[in-house]
Order: C-alpha cells, then structure tokens, then sequence
C-alpha cells in the first residue's frame, strides 16, 4: 500500500508560479513511477506529466509542455511539479498517483494509487 499527500496549491495570478509536491509512503518509493493528473469542473481527470521509476525520464501533456517540470528526489520520498507561466485554463484540482514499475505513464488507469488532490486556481 501506498499512501500519497499533495500539497502546495492555491490561488495565483495567470502568469505567476507553483510548485506542488507529493509525500509518498509505504512502500519502496524509487520502484514507482509517478504522475500528475488534473481534473477540471464537469471535465475528465487528464494527464499532465509523468517521470519514470527507472532512468528519470519525464512525459508531459502537449499543453503543459515547456511551462511544467516534473522531477523526483527519491531520498525524501517527494515528486514535483513546478508550475511556470500558469494560465487560467490551468484551473483545477491536482492528483498525484503511483505505479510499480509502470510504463504506461499516460492512461489513468495504469495507476494503482492516487493522492487526495490539490487545488490550483489560477485567474485572470
């Protein structure tokens, strides 16, 4: 079992910054790989990015690409998001999710655990 916890959303204007992060714990961290996923009001939980559990490559949404950065430190159990250049159909809530030794780091049901989420709004 793995428990995740996201934290550092909130309230920003288009243009500005944020980083979330995501606590995991319970099982052996660097076997997973990680993603990000938002779901904005009466839409789908999308893809946003992803970072492998192997050699620390990274996947991203064509629309978050060259704004967001997804990164891992595995000695504190943590993955990022950094959030650059946010813009108001970035408004949503955040999920962190996990899957052993996945590859298919796109499809939402290739993950076996998610976070609570976290709310990001950004405004005009």
């Amino acid at each position: 079992q793995v428990q995740l916890v996201e934290s550092g959303g909130g309230l920003v204007q288009a243009g500005g910054s944020l980083r979330l992060s995501c606590a995991a714990s319970g099982r052996t961290f660097r076997n997973y790989a990680m993603g990000w996923f938002r779901q904005a009001p009466g839409k789908e939980r999308e893809f946003v990015a992803a970072i492998s559990w192997s050699w620390p490559n990274t996947y991203y949404a064509d629309s978050v690409k060259g704004r967001f950065t997804i990164s891992r430190d595995n000695a504190k159990n943590t993955v990022y998001l950094q959030m650059n250049s946010l813009r108001p159909e970035d408004t949503a809530v955040y999920y962190c999710a996990a899957q052993e030794f996945g590859s298919d780091y796109r499809r939402r049901l290739s993950y076996d655990y998610w976070g609570q989420g976290t709310q990001v709004t950004v405004s005009s």
